[in-house]
């Protein structure tokens, strides 16, 4: 069930799926990686103030549930989650990362976003959560 907040003169329920791609689909995220970008992800978000319900990645994609309040615009809470995480996984991986990828981008710039209902949330929860069927890189 969906959870309800409460503003200054409206009452909310903001949850959005959030998909974007590694740069050129490349398969770089590693066990080690997802872990490191679960970390910097959460950190963001609570400097933001939304929350990441749902967090999962495929070799060359990230997913994730968010819960946000109305006056966060999406384009710029996507912004600060892909510019920010690149740039600290850039400097803890970027070994690994520059044998892949070059120009120092790790995400591709498109991403695709879908408000989540609740009818709908328990469905985007559970896609989530059954990604990574496919073993890391």
């Amino acid at each position: 069930m969906s959870i309800k907040s409460s503003g200054r003169g409206c009452v909310y329920s903001l949850q959005y799926h959030i998909v974007w791609c590694v740069k050129y689909r490349h398969k770089i995220i590693t066990k080690e990686l997802h872990d490191c970008l679960y970390i910097i992800l959460n950190t963001i978000a609570l400097s933001n103030g939304f929350t990441i319900e749902e967090y999962n990645t495929e070799a060359d994609h990230v997913h994730l549930l968010i819960r946000c309040n109305p006056k966060h615009y999406i384009p710029d809470i996507i912004q600060k989650l892909k510019g920010i995480s690149s740039k600290m996984l850039m400097d803890k991986f970027e070994k690994e990362i520059k044998q892949k990828l070059w120009g120092g981008n790790i995400w591709n710039p498109s991403y695709f976003v879908v408000t989540v209902s609740e009818n709908t949330e328990q469905q985007i929860r559970n896609y989530i959560h059954n990604q990574n069927s496919q073993k890391y890189t």
